[in-house]
Protein backbone atom coordinates (compact mmCIF):
# COMPACT_ATOMS: atom_id res chain seq x y z
CA UNK A 1 0.00 0.00 0.00
CA UNK A 2 1.42 3.37 -1.04
CA UNK A 3 2.03 5.81 1.75
CA UNK A 4 0.07 9.06 1.36
CA UNK A 5 2.49 11.92 0.86
CA UNK A 6 2.02 14.72 3.32
CA UNK A 7 3.95 17.92 4.12
CA UNK A 8 5.73 17.56 7.47
CA UNK A 9 4.79 19.67 10.53
CA UNK A 10 7.79 20.69 12.67
CA UNK A 11 8.23 22.73 15.86
CA UNK A 12 10.31 25.91 15.71
CA UNK A 13 10.59 25.77 19.52
CA UNK A 14 12.73 22.65 19.09
CA UNK A 15 15.28 24.86 17.32
CA UNK A 16 15.04 27.96 19.53
CA UNK A 17 14.57 26.31 22.97
CA UNK A 18 15.14 22.58 22.52
CA UNK A 19 17.89 20.17 23.46
CA UNK A 20 20.88 19.80 21.10
CA UNK A 21 19.22 16.65 19.74
CA UNK A 22 15.88 18.44 19.14
CA UNK A 23 17.69 21.36 17.50
CA UNK A 24 19.57 19.05 15.13
CA UNK A 25 16.39 17.14 14.28
CA UNK A 26 14.62 20.42 13.45
CA UNK A 27 17.49 21.43 11.14
CA UNK A 28 17.40 18.04 9.41
CA UNK A 29 13.60 17.97 9.10
CA UNK A 30 13.46 21.55 7.77
CA UNK A 31 16.16 20.94 5.17
CA UNK A 32 14.76 17.57 4.04
CA UNK A 33 11.17 18.89 3.96
CA UNK A 34 12.15 21.83 1.77
CA UNK A 35 14.26 19.60 -0.49
CA UNK A 36 11.53 17.00 -0.94
CA UNK A 37 8.39 19.13 -1.11
CA UNK A 38 9.56 22.76 -1.18
CA UNK A 39 7.11 23.14 1.75
CA UNK A 40 6.90 22.50 5.50
CA UNK A 41 4.30 23.44 8.14
CA UNK A 42 5.61 25.24 11.23
CA UNK A 43 4.18 25.20 14.75
CA UNK A 44 5.39 26.68 18.08
CA UNK A 45 6.54 29.94 16.48
CA UNK A 46 6.44 33.60 17.64
CA UNK A 47 3.29 34.62 15.72
CA UNK A 48 0.41 35.29 18.14
CA UNK A 49 -2.84 33.45 17.16
CA UNK A 50 -4.94 36.23 18.73
CA UNK A 51 -3.20 38.72 16.46
CA UNK A 52 -4.08 36.53 13.47
CA UNK A 53 -7.76 36.59 14.47
CA UNK A 54 -7.68 40.40 14.80
CA UNK A 55 -5.95 40.66 11.43
CA UNK A 56 -8.55 38.56 9.62
CA UNK A 57 -11.33 40.60 11.23
CA UNK A 58 -9.80 43.85 9.93
CA UNK A 59 -9.44 42.38 6.44
CA UNK A 60 -13.13 41.51 6.34
CA UNK A 61 -13.96 45.11 7.19
CA UNK A 62 -11.58 46.67 4.66
CA UNK A 63 -12.50 44.38 1.77
CA UNK A 64 -16.21 45.02 2.29
CA UNK A 65 -15.66 48.68 1.34
CA UNK A 66 -17.04 49.94 -1.99
CA UNK A 67 -14.74 49.35 -4.95
CA UNK A 68 -14.15 53.07 -5.53
CA UNK A 69 -13.09 53.52 -1.90
CA UNK A 70 -10.63 50.61 -2.08
CA UNK A 71 -9.18 52.00 -5.30
CA UNK A 72 -8.43 55.27 -3.50
CA UNK A 73 -5.66 53.33 -1.70
CA UNK A 74 -3.86 52.30 -4.92
CA UNK A 75 -0.30 53.63 -4.98
CA UNK A 76 0.29 56.44 -7.46
CA UNK A 77 3.78 54.99 -8.05
CA UNK A 78 2.33 51.76 -9.44
CA UNK A 79 3.95 48.36 -9.26
CA UNK A 80 1.66 47.19 -6.48
CA UNK A 81 4.47 47.27 -3.91
CA UNK A 82 2.38 49.19 -1.36
CA UNK A 83 -1.31 49.72 -0.76
CA UNK A 84 -4.23 48.19 -2.63
CA UNK A 85 -4.20 46.19 -5.88
CA UNK A 86 -7.63 45.70 -7.46
CA UNK A 87 -9.39 42.46 -8.37
CA UNK A 88 -8.30 41.06 -11.75
CA UNK A 89 -4.93 42.86 -11.93
CA UNK A 90 -2.31 40.16 -11.30
CA UNK A 91 -1.76 37.00 -13.31
CA UNK A 92 0.64 34.08 -12.94
CA UNK A 93 3.81 34.16 -15.06
CA UNK A 94 2.86 33.10 -18.59
CA UNK A 95 -0.89 32.92 -17.81
CA UNK A 96 -3.43 34.26 -20.33
CA UNK A 97 -6.08 35.14 -17.73
CA UNK A 98 -6.08 37.08 -14.46
CA UNK A 99 -6.27 35.63 -10.97
CA UNK A 100 -9.53 35.99 -9.00
CA UNK A 101 -8.15 38.04 -6.11
CA UNK A 102 -7.50 41.50 -4.71
CA UNK A 103 -4.76 42.32 -2.21
CA UNK A 104 -2.98 44.89 -0.07
CA UNK A 105 0.77 45.14 0.42
CA UNK A 106 2.47 46.23 3.64
CA UNK A 107 6.25 46.56 3.36
CA UNK A 108 9.30 47.79 5.16
CA UNK A 109 9.70 51.52 5.77
CA UNK A 110 13.05 53.26 6.32
CA UNK A 111 14.13 56.84 6.95
CA UNK A 112 14.47 59.05 3.88
CA UNK A 113 18.23 59.19 4.48
CA UNK A 114 18.58 55.38 4.43
CA UNK A 115 20.47 53.85 1.45
CA UNK A 116 17.46 51.62 0.67
CA UNK A 117 14.90 54.47 0.75
CA UNK A 118 15.01 54.64 -3.05
CA UNK A 119 13.68 51.06 -3.19
CA UNK A 120 11.05 51.15 -0.43
CA UNK A 121 7.89 53.23 -0.99
CA UNK A 122 5.95 54.45 2.04
CA UNK A 123 3.08 52.27 3.22
CA UNK A 124 -0.51 53.22 2.49
CA UNK A 125 -2.95 52.60 5.34
CA UNK A 126 -6.78 52.94 5.37
CA UNK A 127 -6.58 54.98 8.57
CA UNK A 128 -9.88 56.77 7.92
CA UNK A 129 -11.89 53.51 7.91
CA UNK A 130 -9.70 51.13 9.95
CA UNK A 131 -7.43 53.03 12.37
CA UNK A 132 -6.25 49.72 13.89
CA UNK A 133 -4.94 48.46 10.50
CA UNK A 134 -1.44 49.96 10.81
CA UNK A 135 -0.73 48.71 14.35
CA UNK A 136 -2.05 45.18 13.72
CA UNK A 137 -0.22 44.59 10.45
CA UNK A 138 3.06 46.18 11.51
CA UNK A 139 3.03 43.88 14.55
CA UNK A 140 2.20 40.86 12.39
CA UNK A 141 4.96 41.83 9.93
CA UNK A 142 7.50 41.93 12.78
CA UNK A 143 6.43 38.58 14.24
CA UNK A 144 6.53 36.82 10.86
CA UNK A 145 9.93 38.39 10.19
CA UNK A 146 11.28 36.98 13.44
CA UNK A 147 9.96 33.48 12.68
CA UNK A 148 11.49 33.67 9.20
CA UNK A 149 14.90 34.77 10.48
CA UNK A 150 14.98 31.94 13.02
CA UNK A 151 14.10 29.40 10.33
CA UNK A 152 16.62 30.73 7.82
CA UNK A 153 19.32 30.66 10.50
CA UNK A 154 18.62 26.92 10.86
CA UNK A 155 19.29 26.52 7.11
CA UNK A 156 22.80 27.99 7.45
CA UNK A 157 24.06 24.71 8.93
CA UNK A 158 23.27 22.35 6.01
CA UNK A 159 24.06 25.09 3.48
CA UNK A 160 27.48 25.65 5.12
CA UNK A 161 27.38 29.44 5.42
CA UNK A 162 27.97 31.78 8.38
CA UNK A 163 25.24 31.72 11.00
CA UNK A 164 24.31 35.38 10.30
CA UNK A 165 24.39 34.93 6.51
CA UNK A 166 20.63 35.14 5.98
CA UNK A 167 19.95 37.41 8.96
CA UNK A 168 22.27 40.04 7.45
CA UNK A 169 20.49 39.77 4.08
CA UNK A 170 16.90 39.95 5.35
CA UNK A 171 17.05 42.18 8.46
CA UNK A 172 16.53 45.26 6.28
CA UNK A 173 15.14 43.24 3.39
CA UNK A 174 12.37 44.11 0.97
CA UNK A 175 9.92 41.69 2.64
CA UNK A 176 6.22 42.10 1.87
CA UNK A 177 3.12 41.14 3.84
CA UNK A 178 0.38 40.46 1.28
CA UNK A 179 -3.19 40.69 2.60
CA UNK A 180 -5.31 38.69 0.19
CA UNK A 181 -9.03 38.52 -0.43
CA UNK A 182 -10.41 35.92 -2.81
CA UNK A 183 -14.08 36.94 -3.23
CA UNK A 184 -16.85 34.44 -3.99
CA UNK A 185 -16.42 33.27 -7.60
CA UNK A 186 -18.54 35.58 -9.81
CA UNK A 187 -21.06 34.12 -12.25
CA UNK A 188 -20.06 34.04 -15.90
CA UNK A 189 -16.33 34.12 -15.17
CA UNK A 190 -13.90 32.73 -17.77
CA UNK A 191 -13.65 29.02 -16.82
CA UNK A 192 -9.84 29.24 -17.08
CA UNK A 193 -9.72 31.71 -14.18
CA UNK A 194 -8.78 30.44 -10.72
CA UNK A 195 -8.14 32.19 -7.42
CA UNK A 196 -4.37 31.89 -7.88
CA UNK A 197 -3.03 30.11 -10.96
CA UNK A 198 -0.04 27.76 -10.67
CA UNK A 199 3.07 29.78 -9.83
CA UNK A 200 6.27 29.92 -7.82
CA UNK A 201 7.02 32.66 -5.30
CA UNK A 202 9.70 35.24 -6.09
CA UNK A 203 11.37 35.63 -2.69
CA UNK A 204 13.61 33.61 -0.29
CA UNK A 205 10.86 31.92 1.73
CA UNK A 206 7.15 32.54 2.24
CA UNK A 207 5.48 32.21 5.64
CA UNK A 208 1.75 31.76 5.29
CA UNK A 209 -0.55 31.73 8.33
CA UNK A 210 -3.30 29.15 7.77
CA UNK A 211 -6.01 30.79 5.61
CA UNK A 212 -9.72 31.08 6.42
CA UNK A 213 -10.67 28.50 3.74
CA UNK A 214 -8.90 25.57 2.08
CA UNK A 215 -7.80 25.57 -1.55
CA UNK A 216 -3.97 25.67 -1.42
CA UNK A 217 -2.25 22.90 -3.37
CA UNK A 218 1.39 22.16 -4.22
CA UNK A 219 2.64 20.34 -7.29
CA UNK A 220 4.37 17.19 -6.10
CA UNK A 221 7.52 15.84 -7.76
CA UNK A 222 5.48 13.38 -9.83
CA UNK A 223 3.32 16.20 -11.24
CA UNK A 224 0.25 15.46 -9.11
CA UNK A 225 -1.44 18.12 -6.97
CA UNK A 226 -1.28 17.70 -3.21
CA UNK A 227 -3.73 19.48 -0.86
CA UNK A 228 -2.06 21.43 1.95
CA UNK A 229 -4.23 21.38 5.04
CA UNK A 230 -3.00 23.01 8.24
CA UNK A 231 -4.46 23.94 11.61
CA UNK A 232 -5.27 27.55 12.51
CA UNK A 233 -2.20 29.21 14.01
CA UNK A 234 0.34 27.16 12.07
CA UNK A 235 2.53 28.66 9.34
CA UNK A 236 2.89 27.07 5.91
CA UNK A 237 6.43 27.72 4.66
CA UNK A 238 7.66 27.39 1.07
CA UNK A 239 10.82 28.08 -0.90
CA UNK A 240 10.81 30.98 -3.36
CA UNK A 241 12.79 31.48 -6.57
CA UNK A 242 15.50 33.60 -4.92
CA UNK A 243 16.45 30.83 -2.49
CA UNK A 244 16.21 28.23 -5.26
CA UNK A 245 18.58 30.35 -7.33
CA UNK A 246 20.99 30.87 -4.43
CA UNK A 247 21.08 27.11 -3.73
CA UNK A 248 21.30 26.05 -7.40
CA UNK A 249 17.90 24.36 -6.99
CA UNK A 250 19.14 22.16 -4.13
CA UNK A 251 16.17 23.75 -2.35
CA UNK A 252 13.71 23.98 -5.25
CA UNK A 253 10.95 26.53 -5.62
CA UNK A 254 7.74 24.49 -5.72
CA UNK A 255 4.79 25.29 -7.96
CA UNK A 256 1.56 25.89 -6.04
CA UNK A 257 -1.91 27.30 -6.63
CA UNK A 258 -5.20 28.22 -4.94
CA UNK A 259 -8.11 26.42 -6.59
CA UNK A 260 -11.72 27.59 -6.73
CA UNK A 261 -14.14 26.20 -4.09
CA UNK A 262 -14.95 22.55 -4.80
CA UNK A 263 -17.57 21.81 -2.14
CA UNK A 264 -20.30 24.30 -2.96
CA UNK A 265 -19.19 26.81 -0.30
CA UNK A 266 -18.57 29.75 -2.60
CA UNK A 267 -17.49 32.20 0.10
CA UNK A 268 -14.65 34.68 0.58
CA UNK A 269 -11.18 33.34 1.40
CA UNK A 270 -8.66 35.50 3.29
CA UNK A 271 -4.95 34.78 3.36
CA UNK A 272 -1.84 36.66 4.61
CA UNK A 273 1.44 35.39 3.09
CA UNK A 274 4.67 37.02 4.25
CA UNK A 275 7.19 37.08 1.42
CA UNK A 276 10.65 37.24 2.99
CA UNK A 277 13.09 39.05 0.71
CA UNK A 278 16.76 39.93 1.03
CA UNK A 279 17.72 43.59 0.78
CA UNK A 280 17.68 44.93 -2.80
CA UNK A 281 21.46 45.07 -3.25
CA UNK A 282 22.01 41.45 -2.18
CA UNK A 283 23.73 39.37 -4.83
CA UNK A 284 21.97 36.09 -5.57
CA UNK A 285 25.20 34.21 -6.32
CA UNK A 286 25.22 30.42 -6.08
CA UNK A 287 26.44 29.19 -2.69
CA UNK A 288 29.74 27.31 -2.75
CA UNK A 289 28.17 24.27 -1.04
CA UNK A 290 25.55 24.00 -3.81
CA UNK A 291 27.65 24.53 -6.95
CA UNK A 292 28.10 20.86 -7.81
CA UNK A 293 29.17 20.74 -11.46
CA UNK A 294 28.52 24.48 -11.84
CA UNK A 295 26.09 27.34 -11.18
CA UNK A 296 22.91 27.13 -13.29
CA UNK A 297 22.11 30.83 -13.12
CA UNK A 298 24.10 34.04 -13.75
CA UNK A 299 24.63 36.46 -10.87
CA UNK A 300 21.87 39.02 -10.38
CA UNK A 301 20.90 41.39 -7.57
CA UNK A 302 17.72 40.83 -5.59
CA UNK A 303 16.26 44.10 -6.90
CA UNK A 304 16.99 43.26 -10.55
CA UNK A 305 15.41 39.83 -10.13
CA UNK A 306 12.33 41.26 -8.36
CA UNK A 307 11.73 43.84 -11.10
CA UNK A 308 12.09 41.15 -13.78
CA UNK A 309 9.48 38.98 -12.07
CA UNK A 310 7.05 41.87 -11.36
CA UNK A 311 7.05 42.62 -15.09
CA UNK A 312 6.30 38.95 -15.84
CA UNK A 313 3.23 38.87 -13.57
CA UNK A 314 1.77 42.16 -14.76
CA UNK A 315 2.41 44.37 -11.72
CA UNK A 316 4.86 46.73 -13.41
CA UNK A 317 6.01 47.60 -16.94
Amino acid sequence: MNQVRKVNTISLAHYTKGTPEQKQKFIDDLYQGLKEYGFIILKDHPVDPQLLKQAYSVLEKVYSLPDAKKRSYISEKGGGQRGYTAFGTEHAKGAEVKDLKEFWHVGREVEDSHPFAKYYPKNIYPTDVAPEFEVIFEKLYAQLQEAGIQMMEALTFPLEVERNFFRDMVSEGNSILRLLHYPPIPEGIDPRCVRAAAHEDINFITLLPAATQSGLQLKDRDGSWLDIESDFGTLIVDVGDMLARLTNDVLPSTTHRVINPQDGTNVSRYSMPFFMHPHPESNLSCLASCKGSGAKYPDITAHEFLMQRLREIGLTK
